[in-house]
């Protein structure tokens, strides 16, 4: 036996680099030319880089998106999505300079494909018509609610919390697991608000941790932390790093790739050193997690913020996607997502979610198996340790990876998960740990005889 230290080129027909599903290209990040939308044809690159001018320059509307397109887009365009806005739309209209700047404005047809326009500014023809909604749909899908410990705070894992900081973002995903409590009130949606103000909120998180020592990691999200004023988001994970219990602290911010303006600013990149620091001293981990859906929303000043949270010491920049039809739900959409993400912007990727099961949402959301298969096709290419989870976020029982169900109905699209750890709302029950939780796959999905038994069911109505 011999050991080939210096292997032969690959033989014709056989499987070398250039034979395999995924070519891996190493592309360089290009910032897009903001100047082509005739509403910023005179924005300098000062304007442009400043988090104020961005903030102030968002488009809530279809009058401001029509003002900043010019005679980029058909009219059919703008009564197609003022319809959704009408009828559909779970979250109000909000979309950063930045990330309008990632689409392609090229035609109608262009802008219609985009991934990024896709779920950032759906239309009424992107959902569909058979069902809109599945029969088990939520506002709150997740049921975090029901989990707080006090208002804002959820403890579904034994270990770990969320705590919702505000109820607003910089901008507004169409898919958001929190559309029942994030943003203002649409047509369809009228929002649930917080009933205490937000300092008494806070304060009574960091009560509950400090008399809980049962949890040591907490996720700081909203909403958006971006849209905290620094000056109260430090003070607030300052207090968490005061608390011994607190080893993990993740802050969570599509805001990393939606508005990079905001973490290149002074005062944040200070204060977060400050954080760093503490925190090092503590033995503690600090990361920002972010939310990238498509590898065009990688861009230089994304990986410019990236590197800069880096830079203060923290330990790692993530980012957790969401499984989007129509988005990144192929192989490469996926491999180059991933590969822009790490080699480009120093960001981590760490989870994919499937989309949660709420109202409006299932042009968007894919099986159980679909997400099976597409993380046994992305396998391989990417470093393990980079290599994202896809995961589905079961009612009651949290992330699981998508291979660890216990029993799988493909025809009727039900998928059975177990669990191995109690919330407060299972605290005197038994049999938590035995029970077989439910998760659906979309109706459409489905074969003939699956669409059938549900359009057949008393809740399909």
């Amino acid at each position: 036996m011999t050991t080939a230290l210096r292997p032969e080129p690959a033989a014709a027909g056989t499987a070398g680099p250039s034979q395999q599903p995924y070519a891996y290209a190493r592309r360089p990040l290009e910032e897009p030319d903001w100047t082509r939308f005739p509403g910023w044809r005179e924005v300098t690159a000062a304007e442009w880089e400043s988090a104020q001018w961005q903030r102030a320059h968002c488009v809530k509307n279809v009058r401001q998106l029509r003002a900043l397109m010019g005679d980029l887009l058909d009219e059919g365009f703008y009564a197609d999505l003022e319809r959704d806005q009408a009828e559909r739309a779970t979250m109000s209209m909000l979309v950063t300079p930045q990330m309008l700047n990632t689409m392609d404005v090229s035609s109608t047809e262009a802008f219609y494909a985009d991934p990024v326009r896709r779920y950032m500014i759906p239309v009424f023809g992107d959902r569909r018509t058979d069902w809109p909604s599945h029969p088990y749909a939520a506002r709150d899908s997740l049921h975090e609610a029901e989990m707080w410990a006090v208002e804002g705070l959820t403890h579904r894992y034994p270990t770990k919390v969320l705590a919702e900081l505000l109820p607003t973002c910089p901008q507004y995903c169409g898919h958001c697991t929190r559309m029942d409590l994030v943003g203002t009130s649409t047509p369809a949606v009228n929002k649930h608000k917080f009933t205490i103000k937000a300092p008494d909120r806070h304060g009574a998180m960091l009560d509950y941790l400090r008399r809980t020592p049962g949890v040591r990691d907490v996720v700081v999200s909203g909403g958006d932390v971006a849209n905290l004023p620094w000056p109260r988001l430090e003070t607030f994970v300052d207090a968490l790093l005061d608390i011994d219990n607190v080893r993990d602290i993740r802050l969570a911010t599509k805001a990393l790739m939606g508005l990079p303006q905001h973490w290149l600013q002074d005062e944040v990149r200070a204060g977060m050193e400050r954080l760093a620091t503490k925190a090092h001293g503590r033995g503690v981990q600090i990361a920002v997690h972010t939310h990238v859906n498509a590898a065009q929303s990688v861009t230089p000043l994304v990986a410019r913020a990236a590197r800069a949270m880096l830079e203060t010491g923290i330990r790692d920049v993530r980012n957790q996607g969401v499984l989007l039809r129509g988005v990144n739900t192929t192989p490469d959409q996926l491999l180059d997502l991933s590969f822009a993400l790490l080699d480009e912007a120093g960001i981590l990727p760490y989870y994919l979610y499937m989309c949660d099961m709420i109202p409006y949402s299932e042009h968007w959301r894919v099986a159980v198996w679909e997400a099976q298969e597409l993380q046994h096709a992305i396998m391989g290419y990417l470093p393990g340790f980079a290599t994202p989870r896809i995961v589905c976020d079961v009612p009651y029982v949290g992330k699981r990876w998508v291979h660890q169900l216990t029993d799988y109905d493909r025809e009727r699209g039900i998928s059975y998960w177990t669990k191995n750890y109690r919330t407060a709302l299972e605290a005197a029950d038994p049999e938590a740990l035995a029970r077989r939780y439910e998760y659906y796959d979309p109706i459409h999905t489905l074969p003939e005889a699956g669409r059938q038994w549900w359009q057949e069911r008393p809740t399909a109505a």
